[in-house]
């Protein structure tokens, strides 16, 4: 095995046409593997062996697998097969699969770094609170006959449901350790944080690849800061200067202590409640194809 394409063929943009259409564009030699369950794309990222480069047709959740399961450094190419599939498209790659695909197997590489929350790797963020409680609501109105994720109108459904359960005010509910007390905690590792159809959502602006973690953690939520933190979000700018709202860029380390367990998401995906999160930056760890 020279190359390994490692394909979820639940995530909503991946069908058989369209992987054929990605097989044809990358080199000759790239074995295709499915996944046939959650966590399988971590032990064949494992398993990989002497492979020259992963590529990762999937979602957000298939990327982050990988990324926890490889061992070694090898070059890792992602292509948008998911909903919103945010990695590759913060990495600079259109959101056509086909296309990404053709730019990765150019063999262009560049350096980034990680996050680690509690020990898990992510590679565009992980919050706690308000997001993951969001991401919880939506994993559970279950998934399509076919597997697939519901998209971004659940996710809006679910977010104006949450807003209106709780009359739009979110108190401090935890405490970041050298920030203060917080509602809720976005870490990025990258800009945007995430993605509304093609709209990038900058909710942590400055957050790169190249640095450590950015944090962004208002101290609380009320139904007037609404429009203005939503009007700062959707322009990329401003939410860091906004009064009552805990900002910080290029940390290496940041400690959240919770004063009952909340959700925490991880890369898009519900990483189950804490009551601690530990992030930790990981700088330079991984090389990608661009």
């Amino acid at each position: 095995m020279t190359r390994l394409l490692i394909v979820n063929p639940f995530a909503s943009g991946v069908d058989e046409h369209r992987l054929d259409a990605v097989r044809a564009v990358l080199p000759g030699d790239t074995e295709v593997r499915l996944t046939t369950s959650p966590g399988e794309a971590t032990r064949l990222a494992r398993e990989a062996g002497d492979a020259e480069a992963i590529y990762v047709l999937g979602g957000d959740g298939t990327y982050n697998e990988v990324l926890n399961g490889i061992e070694r450094d090898i070059p890792l190419g992602f292509l948008p097969g998911g909903g919103t599939s945010v990695l590759p498209r913060a990495l600079g790659l259109p959101r056509n699969p086909v296309e990404a695909a053709r730019r990765v197997a150019a063999g262009t590489t560049r350096r980034v770094g990680l996050g680690r929350v509690n020990g898990r790797r992510f590679g565009f963020n992980a919050g706690l609170g308000l997001d993951a409680e969001l991401v919880r609501r939506v994993d559970r109105l279950g998934r399509s006959s076919d597997g697939r994720r519901p998209g971004d109108l659940a996710f809006a459904r679910e977010a104006i449901a949450l807003l209106v359960e709780r009359h739009a005010r979110f108190a401090p509910q935890l405490e970041i350790e050298g920030f203060g007390r917080a509602a809720f905690v976005l870490v990025a590792n990258c800009s945007p944080y995430t993605y509304a159809g093609a709209k990038a959502l900058d909710l942590v602006p400055g957050a790169s690849f190249d640095d450590g973690l950015a944090l962004l953690a208002p101290a609380e939520l009320r139904a007037r800061d609404l429009p203005r933190l939503l009007r700062h979000g959707l322009s990329g700018r401003g939410l860091e200067r906004a009064p009552g709202v805990h900002y910080g860029l290029d940390l290496d380390r940041i400690v959240v202590r919770c004063d009952r367990p909340l959700p925490l998401q991880v890369d898009g995906e519900d990483a189950g409640d804490v009551t601690e999160a530990c992030y930790e930056a990981e700088r330079d760890a991984v090389t990608v194809l661009v």
